[in-house]
C-alpha cells in the first residue's frame, strides 16, 4: 500500500541547480527526508522533515545549498539542490517513518551525477 517514487536525478555540471521529486502514496502522519548513498560508502542523512512541516534539519554538508519542501497535499515532497558538487554524486532515496507504526518506508532511488 505504501509507495514512494523517487524522480529528477540526471546528470549536471557543477554548479548547476536540480530539483528532486518524491511522490508519496499510503501514508499519513509520516516524518520525510531525503539520504543518498555514493559508490563505495554508506547511507547517509541529508535532509529530513516533520510530519507536521514544523520542523526540518540538514547535514551540514548540504546545509546552505539544499531545500526540503512538501506541496500544498502533502502528497509530493521535493528536494531544491543549488550549487551542486560533485561529491555531490549518489543515488538519493525518498524515505518516510510513520508516526502511526514507527515503519520505515524507502523509495528505489534516482541517480545524481556532478561532473567536474
Amino acid at each position: 500500500q505504501v509507495q514512494l517514487v523517487e524522480s529528477g536525478g540526471r546528470l549536471v555540471q557543477a554548479g548547476d541547480s536540480l530539483r528532486l521529486s518524491c511522490a508519496a502514496s499510503g501514508l499519513t502522519r509520516a516524518a520525510m527526508g531525503w539520504f543518498r548513498q555514493a559508490p563505495g560508502q554508506e547511507r547517509e542523512f541529508v535532509a529530513g522533515m516533520s510530519w507536521r512541516g514544523t520542523a526540518a534539519g540538514y547535514a551540514d554538508s548540504v546545509k546552505g545549498r539544499f531545500t526540503i519542501a512538501r506541496d500544498n497535499a502533502e502528497k509530493t515532497m521535493y528536494l531544491e539542490m543549488n550549487n551542486l558538487k560533485p561529491e555531490d554524486t549518489a543515488v538519493y532515496y525518498c524515505a518516510a517513518r510513520s508516526a502511526v507504526n514507527g515503519g520505515d518506508y524507502w523509495g528505489q532511488g534516482t541517480q545524481v551525477t556532478v561532473s567536474s
